[in-house]
Protein backbone atom coordinates (compact mmCIF):
# COMPACT_ATOMS: atom_id res chain seq x y z
CA UNK A 1 0.00 0.00 0.00
CA UNK A 2 1.03 3.79 0.11
CA UNK A 3 4.17 4.44 1.86
CA UNK A 4 3.77 6.82 4.35
CA UNK A 5 7.12 9.33 4.67
CA UNK A 6 6.23 10.22 8.44
CA UNK A 7 8.16 6.79 9.99
CA UNK A 8 6.75 6.66 13.80
CA UNK A 9 9.02 7.21 16.26
CA UNK A 10 11.75 4.51 17.77
CA UNK A 11 9.87 2.78 20.93
CA UNK A 12 12.54 4.46 23.23
CA UNK A 13 11.38 7.93 22.18
CA UNK A 14 7.91 7.42 23.08
CA UNK A 15 6.99 9.95 25.87
CA UNK A 16 3.13 9.11 25.77
CA UNK A 17 2.41 6.20 28.38
CA UNK A 18 -0.97 4.18 28.46
CA UNK A 19 -2.33 6.32 31.39
CA UNK A 20 -1.47 9.60 29.78
CA UNK A 21 -3.50 8.01 26.24
CA UNK A 22 -6.46 7.13 28.79
CA UNK A 23 -6.16 10.86 29.73
CA UNK A 24 -5.93 11.61 26.41
CA UNK A 25 -9.24 10.13 25.50
CA UNK A 26 -11.24 10.88 28.60
CA UNK A 27 -10.83 14.37 27.84
CA UNK A 28 -11.71 14.44 24.44
CA UNK A 29 -15.25 12.66 25.39
CA UNK A 30 -15.46 14.74 28.67
CA UNK A 31 -15.93 18.25 27.14
CA UNK A 32 -18.06 21.21 27.61
CA UNK A 33 -21.35 19.47 26.13
CA UNK A 34 -21.83 17.29 29.22
CA UNK A 35 -22.30 20.48 31.34
CA UNK A 36 -25.19 20.85 29.29
CA UNK A 37 -26.71 17.12 27.70
CA UNK A 38 -28.96 16.16 30.38
CA UNK A 39 -31.03 19.20 30.54
CA UNK A 40 -31.27 18.84 26.68
CA UNK A 41 -31.72 14.91 27.19
CA UNK A 42 -34.63 15.22 29.83
CA UNK A 43 -36.29 17.40 27.08
CA UNK A 44 -36.84 14.35 24.76
CA UNK A 45 -36.76 11.70 27.58
CA UNK A 46 -38.23 12.97 30.84
CA UNK A 47 -37.10 11.19 34.09
CA UNK A 48 -35.44 7.96 34.34
CA UNK A 49 -35.86 7.73 30.48
CA UNK A 50 -32.86 10.36 30.32
CA UNK A 51 -30.37 7.80 32.24
CA UNK A 52 -31.25 4.67 29.98
CA UNK A 53 -30.35 7.22 26.87
CA UNK A 54 -27.25 7.99 28.63
CA UNK A 55 -26.84 4.13 29.80
CA UNK A 56 -27.99 2.50 26.49
CA UNK A 57 -26.07 4.99 24.05
CA UNK A 58 -23.08 4.41 25.88
CA UNK A 59 -23.13 0.77 25.28
CA UNK A 60 -24.11 1.17 21.51
CA UNK A 61 -20.71 2.70 21.05
CA UNK A 62 -18.44 0.03 22.82
CA UNK A 63 -18.53 -2.31 19.34
CA UNK A 64 -17.32 0.77 17.48
CA UNK A 65 -14.84 1.79 20.23
CA UNK A 66 -13.56 -1.76 19.47
CA UNK A 67 -13.38 -1.17 15.85
CA UNK A 68 -11.61 1.67 16.49
CA UNK A 69 -8.78 -0.48 19.18
CA UNK A 70 -8.88 -3.65 16.78
CA UNK A 71 -7.46 -1.46 14.02
CA UNK A 72 -5.40 0.58 16.27
CA UNK A 73 -3.27 -1.91 17.76
CA UNK A 74 -2.32 -2.69 14.17
CA UNK A 75 -1.19 0.87 13.29
CA UNK A 76 1.85 1.77 14.40
CA UNK A 77 2.05 5.25 13.83
CA UNK A 78 -0.46 8.69 13.69
CA UNK A 79 -3.16 9.32 11.91
CA UNK A 80 -5.78 6.77 13.26
CA UNK A 81 -8.82 6.46 9.99
CA UNK A 82 -6.57 8.34 7.62
CA UNK A 83 -3.74 5.10 7.63
CA UNK A 84 -7.20 2.81 8.07
CA UNK A 85 -8.50 4.19 4.73
CA UNK A 86 -5.15 4.30 3.04
CA UNK A 87 -4.55 0.59 3.81
CA UNK A 88 -7.93 -0.55 2.88
CA UNK A 89 -9.48 1.66 0.20
CA UNK A 90 -6.20 3.78 -1.14
CA UNK A 91 -5.06 7.14 -1.25
CA UNK A 92 -7.86 8.87 -2.27
CA UNK A 93 -10.81 7.86 0.17
CA UNK A 94 -7.71 8.19 2.43
CA UNK A 95 -6.83 11.99 1.72
CA UNK A 96 -10.73 12.70 1.92
CA UNK A 97 -11.21 11.31 5.50
CA UNK A 98 -8.02 13.04 7.03
CA UNK A 99 -9.08 16.25 5.21
CA UNK A 100 -12.91 16.26 6.56
CA UNK A 101 -11.54 15.15 9.71
CA UNK A 102 -9.10 17.91 10.09
CA UNK A 103 -11.48 20.69 8.37
CA UNK A 104 -13.70 19.48 11.06
CA UNK A 105 -11.21 19.60 14.22
CA UNK A 106 -9.59 22.86 13.14
CA UNK A 107 -12.95 24.84 12.93
CA UNK A 108 -14.74 23.01 16.30
CA UNK A 109 -11.10 24.29 17.70
CA UNK A 110 -11.73 28.01 17.00
CA UNK A 111 -15.32 27.50 18.41
CA UNK A 112 -14.33 26.39 21.41
CA UNK A 113 -11.47 28.67 21.92
CA UNK A 114 -13.74 31.58 20.88
CA UNK A 115 -16.92 30.13 23.30
CA UNK A 116 -13.94 30.05 26.32
CA UNK A 117 -12.65 33.23 25.61
CA UNK A 118 -16.22 34.69 26.01
CA UNK A 119 -17.06 33.24 29.05
CA UNK A 120 -13.63 34.28 30.34
CA UNK A 121 -12.72 38.02 29.29
CA UNK A 122 -15.46 39.30 31.74
CA UNK A 123 -13.38 38.42 34.32
CA UNK A 124 -10.01 39.76 32.90
CA UNK A 125 -11.91 43.12 32.03
CA UNK A 126 -11.91 42.20 28.09
CA UNK A 127 -15.01 43.94 27.41
CA UNK A 128 -16.33 43.64 23.97
CA UNK A 129 -16.24 41.90 20.70
CA UNK A 130 -12.23 43.35 20.21
CA UNK A 131 -11.12 42.67 23.60
CA UNK A 132 -12.69 38.36 22.93
CA UNK A 133 -11.35 38.19 19.96
CA UNK A 134 -8.07 39.61 21.67
CA UNK A 135 -8.20 37.27 24.26
CA UNK A 136 -8.86 34.05 21.75
CA UNK A 137 -5.79 34.91 19.89
CA UNK A 138 -3.50 34.45 23.13
CA UNK A 139 -5.18 31.53 24.31
CA UNK A 140 -4.76 29.84 20.80
CA UNK A 141 -1.19 31.11 20.47
CA UNK A 142 -0.30 29.82 23.78
CA UNK A 143 -1.70 26.39 23.30
CA UNK A 144 -0.07 26.19 20.22
CA UNK A 145 3.16 26.73 22.04
CA UNK A 146 2.55 23.93 24.62
CA UNK A 147 2.74 21.94 21.58
CA UNK A 148 4.93 22.92 19.89
CA UNK A 149 7.28 22.45 22.76
CA UNK A 150 7.01 18.53 22.23
CA UNK A 151 4.60 15.86 22.95
CA UNK A 152 5.85 14.97 26.48
CA UNK A 153 4.77 18.08 27.63
CA UNK A 154 1.63 18.03 25.89
CA UNK A 155 0.61 14.80 27.86
CA UNK A 156 1.68 16.06 31.00
CA UNK A 157 -0.71 19.02 30.07
CA UNK A 158 -3.81 17.75 29.10
CA UNK A 159 -3.17 14.69 32.04
CA UNK A 160 -3.37 17.27 34.67
CA UNK A 161 -6.03 19.68 32.90
CA UNK A 162 -8.57 15.79 32.80
CA UNK A 163 -7.75 14.85 36.41
CA UNK A 164 -8.82 18.97 37.29
CA UNK A 165 -11.66 18.73 35.36
CA UNK A 166 -13.26 15.23 36.39
CA UNK A 167 -12.61 16.03 39.99
CA UNK A 168 -15.98 17.94 40.83
CA UNK A 169 -17.61 15.76 38.45
CA UNK A 170 -16.46 13.11 41.10
CA UNK A 171 -17.46 15.27 43.73
CA UNK A 172 -20.70 15.84 42.45
CA UNK A 173 -21.20 11.99 42.51
CA UNK A 174 -19.72 11.39 45.75
CA UNK A 175 -22.09 14.62 47.11
CA UNK A 176 -24.99 12.35 45.17
CA UNK A 177 -24.32 9.13 46.36
CA UNK A 178 -23.64 10.22 49.70
CA UNK A 179 -27.16 12.06 50.22
CA UNK A 180 -29.16 10.27 47.98
CA UNK A 181 -27.97 7.14 47.60
CA UNK A 182 -30.26 4.41 45.89
CA UNK A 183 -33.41 6.82 46.51
CA UNK A 184 -36.66 6.44 43.69
CA UNK A 185 -35.90 8.22 40.68
CA UNK A 186 -38.70 9.59 38.71
CA UNK A 187 -40.00 7.41 36.14
CA UNK A 188 -40.79 7.60 31.99
CA UNK A 189 -42.94 10.58 31.32
CA UNK A 190 -45.79 8.59 29.45
CA UNK A 191 -46.41 8.72 25.62
CA UNK A 192 -42.81 9.49 25.06
CA UNK A 193 -42.00 8.20 20.96
CA UNK A 194 -39.30 6.59 19.29
CA UNK A 195 -38.58 9.50 17.63
CA UNK A 196 -37.95 11.21 20.98
CA UNK A 197 -35.73 8.20 22.00
CA UNK A 198 -34.04 8.53 18.83
CA UNK A 199 -33.05 12.57 19.35
CA UNK A 200 -32.23 12.36 22.93
CA UNK A 201 -29.60 9.37 22.08
CA UNK A 202 -28.70 11.44 19.01
CA UNK A 203 -27.69 14.15 21.83
CA UNK A 204 -25.74 11.77 23.82
CA UNK A 205 -24.12 9.99 21.48
CA UNK A 206 -22.13 13.33 20.23
CA UNK A 207 -21.75 13.98 23.93
CA UNK A 208 -19.73 10.39 23.90
CA UNK A 209 -17.49 11.14 21.04
CA UNK A 210 -13.75 11.49 21.48
CA UNK A 211 -12.65 8.51 22.31
CA UNK A 212 -11.76 8.40 18.43
CA UNK A 213 -8.47 10.14 18.92
CA UNK A 214 -6.63 8.23 20.45
CA UNK A 215 -4.88 6.29 17.86
CA UNK A 216 -3.96 9.77 16.16
CA UNK A 217 -1.01 9.56 17.94
CA UNK A 218 -0.45 6.04 17.87
CA UNK A 219 3.41 6.77 16.33
CA UNK A 220 4.12 8.47 20.12
CA UNK A 221 2.87 6.01 22.42
CA UNK A 222 4.92 3.34 24.29
CA UNK A 223 3.54 -0.38 23.38
CA UNK A 224 1.02 1.58 21.39
CA UNK A 225 -0.25 -2.45 20.03
CA UNK A 226 -1.28 -2.36 24.30
CA UNK A 227 -2.08 0.87 25.01
CA UNK A 228 -4.14 2.33 21.94
CA UNK A 229 -6.81 -0.59 22.22
CA UNK A 230 -6.99 0.25 26.30
CA UNK A 231 -6.85 3.80 26.22
CA UNK A 232 -9.76 3.52 23.27
CA UNK A 233 -12.48 1.09 24.96
CA UNK A 234 -11.28 2.17 28.66
CA UNK A 235 -11.56 5.98 28.09
CA UNK A 236 -15.44 5.56 26.69
CA UNK A 237 -16.19 3.38 29.80
CA UNK A 238 -15.08 5.92 32.50
CA UNK A 239 -16.71 8.34 30.72
CA UNK A 240 -19.95 5.74 30.69
CA UNK A 241 -20.09 5.48 34.24
CA UNK A 242 -19.56 9.28 34.50
CA UNK A 243 -22.22 10.23 32.12
CA UNK A 244 -24.79 7.87 33.59
CA UNK A 245 -24.29 8.99 37.06
CA UNK A 246 -24.23 12.47 36.52
CA UNK A 247 -27.29 12.08 34.78
CA UNK A 248 -28.87 10.25 37.77
CA UNK A 249 -27.57 12.97 40.35
CA UNK A 250 -29.37 15.95 37.82
CA UNK A 251 -32.76 13.49 37.29
CA UNK A 252 -32.91 13.20 41.24
CA UNK A 253 -32.23 16.54 42.26
CA UNK A 254 -34.04 18.98 39.48
CA UNK A 255 -38.18 18.53 38.83
CA UNK A 256 -37.59 20.85 35.83
CA UNK A 257 -34.48 19.19 34.43
CA UNK A 258 -35.58 19.82 30.77
CA UNK A 259 -35.40 23.62 31.53
CA UNK A 260 -32.25 24.21 33.54
CA UNK A 261 -29.29 26.36 31.81
CA UNK A 262 -26.55 24.76 34.25
CA UNK A 263 -27.99 21.49 35.08
CA UNK A 264 -24.89 20.03 36.51
CA UNK A 265 -23.85 23.16 38.31
CA UNK A 266 -27.87 23.39 40.16
CA UNK A 267 -27.74 19.77 40.94
CA UNK A 268 -24.32 20.21 42.37
CA UNK A 269 -25.54 22.42 44.55
CA UNK A 270 -28.50 20.58 45.96
CA UNK A 271 -26.53 17.80 46.92
CA UNK A 272 -23.78 19.32 48.40
CA UNK A 273 -24.28 23.48 48.55
CA UNK A 274 -23.23 26.51 46.92
CA UNK A 275 -19.60 25.98 47.18
CA UNK A 276 -19.61 22.69 45.33
CA UNK A 277 -21.88 24.52 42.35
CA UNK A 278 -19.27 26.95 41.85
CA UNK A 279 -16.31 24.53 41.74
CA UNK A 280 -18.68 22.51 39.49
CA UNK A 281 -19.74 25.64 37.50
CA UNK A 282 -15.93 26.99 37.49
CA UNK A 283 -15.34 22.90 35.60
CA UNK A 284 -16.56 24.40 32.68
CA UNK A 285 -13.79 26.51 32.00
CA UNK A 286 -10.91 23.94 32.43
CA UNK A 287 -13.18 21.38 30.62
CA UNK A 288 -12.96 23.38 27.25
CA UNK A 289 -9.32 24.86 28.42
CA UNK A 290 -8.84 20.79 27.85
CA UNK A 291 -10.30 20.17 25.15
CA UNK A 292 -8.83 23.14 23.20
CA UNK A 293 -5.42 21.53 24.40
CA UNK A 294 -6.26 17.78 23.27
CA UNK A 295 -7.75 19.38 19.70
CA UNK A 296 -4.62 21.13 19.35
CA UNK A 297 -2.61 18.22 19.79
CA UNK A 298 -4.55 16.18 17.82
CA UNK A 299 -5.30 18.15 15.01
CA UNK A 300 -2.52 18.81 12.54
CA UNK A 301 -1.53 15.06 12.80
CA UNK A 302 -4.28 14.52 10.99
CA UNK A 303 -2.94 17.47 8.34
CA UNK A 304 0.34 15.50 8.64
CA UNK A 305 -1.07 12.16 8.19
CA UNK A 306 -3.22 13.05 5.07
CA UNK A 307 0.33 14.99 3.41
CA UNK A 308 2.52 11.33 4.05
CA UNK A 309 0.92 9.26 1.56
CA UNK A 310 1.43 8.99 -2.43
CA UNK A 311 1.18 12.55 -2.71
CA UNK A 312 3.04 14.78 -0.39
CA UNK A 313 1.36 18.07 0.46
CA UNK A 314 4.13 21.24 1.00
CA UNK A 315 6.39 18.59 3.82
CA UNK A 316 3.03 19.05 6.20
CA UNK A 317 3.99 15.24 7.01
CA UNK A 318 7.40 16.94 8.56
CA UNK A 319 7.80 15.60 12.18
CA UNK A 320 9.99 17.40 14.95
CA UNK A 321 12.32 15.68 16.91
CA UNK A 322 10.23 16.09 19.84
CA UNK A 323 7.47 14.52 18.25
CA UNK A 324 5.22 17.37 16.75
CA UNK A 325 4.22 17.92 13.03
CA UNK A 326 5.55 21.54 13.44
CA UNK A 327 4.37 22.47 10.27
CA UNK A 328 0.96 21.36 10.36
CA UNK A 329 1.03 22.82 13.67
CA UNK A 330 1.78 26.28 12.35
CA UNK A 331 -0.90 25.59 9.61
CA UNK A 332 -3.65 24.88 12.19
CA UNK A 333 -2.33 27.63 14.43
CA UNK A 334 -2.75 30.27 11.87
CA UNK A 335 -6.27 28.59 10.78
CA UNK A 336 -7.72 28.77 14.04
CA UNK A 337 -6.29 32.62 14.52
CA UNK A 338 -8.03 33.75 11.71
CA UNK A 339 -11.55 32.12 12.36
CA UNK A 340 -11.74 33.03 15.52
CA UNK A 341 -11.70 36.88 14.83
CA UNK A 342 -14.34 36.23 12.42
CA UNK A 343 -17.13 37.10 14.84
CA UNK A 344 -19.83 35.02 15.38
CA UNK A 345 -18.60 31.21 15.65
CA UNK A 346 -21.84 29.25 16.40
CA UNK A 347 -22.29 27.79 12.93
CA UNK A 348 -18.64 26.38 12.72
CA UNK A 349 -19.43 23.04 14.46
CA UNK A 350 -21.70 22.29 11.17
CA UNK A 351 -19.56 19.53 10.07
CA UNK A 352 -18.25 18.16 13.28
CA UNK A 353 -21.30 15.16 13.60
CA UNK A 354 -20.78 13.96 10.15
CA UNK A 355 -16.93 14.04 9.93
CA UNK A 356 -16.96 12.25 13.92
CA UNK A 357 -19.43 9.43 12.02
CA UNK A 358 -17.77 9.56 8.31
CA UNK A 359 -14.76 8.29 11.03
CA UNK A 360 -16.74 5.21 12.36
CA UNK A 361 -18.19 4.67 9.13
CA UNK A 362 -14.62 4.57 7.50
CA UNK A 363 -13.06 2.54 10.10
CA UNK A 364 -15.94 0.07 10.24
CA UNK A 365 -15.68 -0.31 6.74
CA UNK A 366 -11.75 -0.56 6.35
CA UNK A 367 -11.89 -3.43 9.16
CA UNK A 368 -14.90 -5.68 7.55
CA UNK A 369 -12.57 -4.57 4.19
CA UNK A 370 -9.45 -5.90 5.86
CA UNK A 371 -10.40 -9.12 8.06
CA UNK A 372 -11.99 -10.48 4.76
CA UNK A 373 -8.35 -9.84 3.02
CA UNK A 374 -7.14 -11.42 5.93
CA UNK A 375 -4.74 -8.70 6.22
CA UNK A 376 -2.67 -6.91 9.57
CA UNK A 377 -3.53 -10.58 10.88
CA UNK A 378 -7.30 -9.67 10.84
CA UNK A 379 -9.79 -12.57 10.14
CA UNK A 380 -13.54 -12.67 8.69
CA UNK A 381 -14.70 -13.03 12.23
CA UNK A 382 -13.38 -9.51 13.29
CA UNK A 383 -15.60 -7.95 10.43
CA UNK A 384 -18.65 -8.22 13.21
CA UNK A 385 -17.45 -5.40 14.75
CA UNK A 386 -17.80 -3.33 11.88
CA UNK A 387 -21.50 -3.88 11.49
CA UNK A 388 -23.35 -2.06 14.49
CA UNK A 389 -20.80 0.89 13.45
CA UNK A 390 -22.67 0.75 10.10
CA UNK A 391 -25.85 0.49 10.94
CA UNK A 392 -24.89 2.84 13.92
CA UNK A 393 -23.66 5.68 11.54
CA UNK A 394 -26.39 5.13 9.20
CA UNK A 395 -29.54 5.92 11.22
CA UNK A 396 -27.70 8.71 12.98
CA UNK A 397 -26.84 10.14 10.19
CA UNK A 398 -29.98 9.67 7.91
CA UNK A 399 -31.94 11.25 11.45
CA UNK A 400 -29.56 13.62 13.00
CA UNK A 401 -27.71 15.25 9.89
CA UNK A 402 -28.97 18.47 8.53
CA UNK A 403 -29.58 19.89 4.96
CA UNK A 404 -26.57 22.60 6.16
CA UNK A 405 -24.30 19.68 7.54
CA UNK A 406 -24.48 18.34 4.22
CA UNK A 407 -23.88 20.95 1.83
CA UNK A 408 -20.84 21.53 4.21
CA UNK A 409 -19.62 18.35 3.94
CA UNK A 410 -20.25 18.44 0.26
CA UNK A 411 -18.05 21.75 -0.72
CA UNK A 412 -15.43 20.48 2.48
CA UNK A 413 -14.90 16.97 -0.38
CA UNK A 414 -14.62 19.01 -3.29
CA UNK A 415 -11.96 21.20 -1.80
CA UNK A 416 -10.45 18.01 -1.09
CA UNK A 417 -10.43 16.98 -4.12
CA UNK A 418 -8.58 20.30 -5.35
CA UNK A 419 -6.19 20.08 -2.52
CA UNK A 420 -5.20 16.57 -3.94
CA UNK A 421 -4.70 17.53 -7.87
CA UNK A 422 -2.63 20.03 -6.23
CA UNK A 423 -0.51 17.62 -4.10
CA UNK A 424 2.76 16.31 -6.35
CA UNK A 425 3.43 12.88 -6.00
CA UNK A 426 5.86 11.56 -3.48
CA UNK A 427 9.44 10.37 -4.74
CA UNK A 428 9.90 6.40 -4.62
CA UNK A 429 13.24 7.26 -2.45
CA UNK A 430 10.99 9.33 -0.10
CA UNK A 431 8.79 6.70 0.75
CA UNK A 432 8.46 4.82 4.39
CA UNK A 433 6.47 2.20 4.71
CA UNK A 434 2.96 2.82 5.89
CA UNK A 435 1.38 2.32 9.30
CA UNK A 436 4.53 0.11 10.51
Amino acid sequence: MPASATAPAAPQDRPVGPLQLLALGVNGIVGVGIFFAPAEVAAQAPGAAAILAFALTGLALVPVAFAFAVLGRRFDADGGPVLFARTAFGERASFLVGWVAYVSAFLSTSAVVAGLSQALAPSLGLEGPLGQRALSSVLATVLAGVVASGIRVSARAWTALTVLKLLPLAALLVAFLAVAGSGPVPVVAAGATDTAWLRAGLTVMFAYQGFEIVPVIAGQVRSSSRSVPLATVGSLLVAVLFYVGLAWACVAALPGLATSPAPLAASAGVWGGARLEWWVGAGTSISALGICLGMMVTTPRYLSALASGERTLFGLDGMSPAGVPVRALAVTWALVLLFVNLGNLSELFALSSIAVLMQYGVTAAALATLAFRRERGLKPLHAVLAVPTLVLGLTLVAYGATVREAATTALTVVAGLVLLRVARPRSAGASATAGS
